[in-house]
């Protein structure tokens, strides 16, 4: 599994969900945690060819290898972070997404709008979000500690979509 951290802050709660996702599942699942999303340059359609920078084919290289993709992420301004549409955006020329399990969660203090918005992009890229795959941790600060801890509740409902997640892959 990829999992991508929608947030550029150093040992952000959502860092801490994909850290728990890892560790929960140690036994049984391969986490590949992606923190450099702030390290891709900015898309540009013309720079989108053959020369593609290198940090972009390591980027949908691994998409692409791997057997889904885990994607958590903070709320800015209403709207999915500035760093993840790009990173997103990086892989609208290829198929890297197409037909490829992907569960999300935004962990936010509200995060409505970024759920709505981060499924129509995600669905526009191909990817198959399974129903169960898809969490909004409203109020994020109070179920994720500042050490990591996550809160029971928040943890099981981690816990059913990556299950979901992992039943749909084929």
């Amino acid at each position: 599994m990829l999992a991508i951290s929608g947030s550029t802050r150093k040992n952000s709660t959502n860092e801490s969900i994909l850290r728990a996702v890892a560790v929960l599942y140690k036994e049984s699942l391969d986490v590949d945690i992606y923190l450099d999303i702030d390290q891709l340059p900015h898309f540009n359609p013309d720079l989108d060819n053959e020369d593609v920078d290198s940090t972009v084919r390591h980027f949908r290289k691994l998409i692409e290898n791997a057997d889904c993709v885990l994607i958590c992420t903070p709320e800015y301004v209403f709207s999915v972070p500035g760093t993840l549409k790009n990173a997103i955006d990086w892989t609208v020329s290829t198929t890297v997404f197409t037909n490829k399990p992907v569960a999300m969660i935004v962990a936010s203090a509200g995060g409505e709008k970024t759920f709505e918005s981060l499924e129509l992009i995600l669905k526009t890229v191909g990817a198959n979000i399974p129903d169960q795959s898809k969490l909004l941790i409203q109020g994020v600060r109070s179920k994720v500690g500042s050490k990591g801890e996550i809160s029971d509740e928040t943890l099981k409902k981690i816990k059913t979509v990556i299950d979901s997640l992992m039943a749909s892959v084929g």
